[in-house]
């Protein structure tokens, strides 16, 4: 006979294991635990802080990108007027001011419009 050999007849269809496990392992089932709490906490706290750390990053980047698109834009809609237009630059400054004016004049009415309430 063995020397491992254990006597007592252990359940139908579990392993002895099992049974340690489910009997007095307490300190595995304690962490395994702990350890489904902080993955929980972790999820719920870093990982959406990551999502919102990268949405700020990407906006401030699409932003100081725009920024830079419209200023470029701007300087080479002067000099293109500049070319084309017989009189000095004062006129291409005026054109483009003049638009940059009524845009955000348009803008500024908008933002401050009452929204519409659809009565029927």
């Amino acid at each position: 006979m063995p020397e491992h050999f254990d006597a007592r007849p252990s359940p139908a269809g579990t392993r002895p294991s099992d049974l340690a496990a489910r009997d007095g392992d307490w300190a595995v089932q304690t962490a395994d635990t702990i350890e489904r709490l902080v993955g929980s906490v972790r999820s719920n706290t870093s990982d959406r802080l990551v999502s919102v750390a990268r949405l700020v990053v990407l906006g401030l980047l699409a932003g100081i990108m725009g920024t830079a698109a419209l200023v470029l834009t701007a300087i080479g809609l002067v000099r293109l007027l500049d070319v084309y237009l017989p009189s000095g630059v004062w006129v291409a400054d005026l054109i483009i001011g003049g638009i940059f004016t009524f845009g955000g004049l348009f803008l500024w009415r908008r933002a401050w419009q009452q929204p519409r309430s659809e009565e029927r």
